[in-house]
């Protein structure tokens, strides 16, 4: 009865040891170049353009605004039509803000999207930006830049 003890508890052990030995499965990792992949984005340039223009209608806003104010003689008239810009110019400002955040937002899920859809289709299991490692991985920077324009 001792031996046999005995011998289920060494086979148990030896099963137990194999388990911790055995080989993790390898990981297959790559780097990207956010900073140079985003720049190259077509939607990101298009929102880049986008925002310029809505700056350059504010702008035109303020010089209209200013001149409009300006020409009122009446000082309670003047200080009143200043508030009444100034809350639009405020209001005008909180939209675009929304708006770029909510684009900017859609922009990033779909160059991620992308991103890991490729890295996958190439058997990554990992993808990490270029700038966050110091040795190792393979850049597929070229082969995102591809995908995402």
């Amino acid at each position: 009865m001792k031996k046999k003890i005995i011998t289920l508890s060494m086979t148990l052990a030896m099963l137990c040891s194999t388990a911790v030995f055995a080989a993790p499965s390898p990981q297959k990792i790559a780097v990207v170049d956010i900073q140079k992949v985003v720049a190259s984005s077509s939607q990101v340039k298009a929102l880049k353009s986008s925002q310029e223009a809505k700056n350059k209608e504010l702008t035109n806003f303020i010089k209209n605004a200013q001149a409009d104010v300006n020409k009122q003689t009446d000082a309670k008239k003047k200080k009143e039509l200043a508030e009444k810009y100034e809350k639009q110019l405020a209001s005008k400002r909180e939209a675009n803000a929304k708006d770029y955040a909510t684009k900017l937002k859609a922009a990033d899920e779909a160059i991620t999207s992308q991103i890991g859809k490729k890295a996958a289709e190439m058997g990554y299991t990992m993808v990490l930006p270029k700038s966050a490692v110091i040795y190792g991985g393979d850049d597929i920077t070229a082969t995102i830049l591809q995908v995402i324009k």
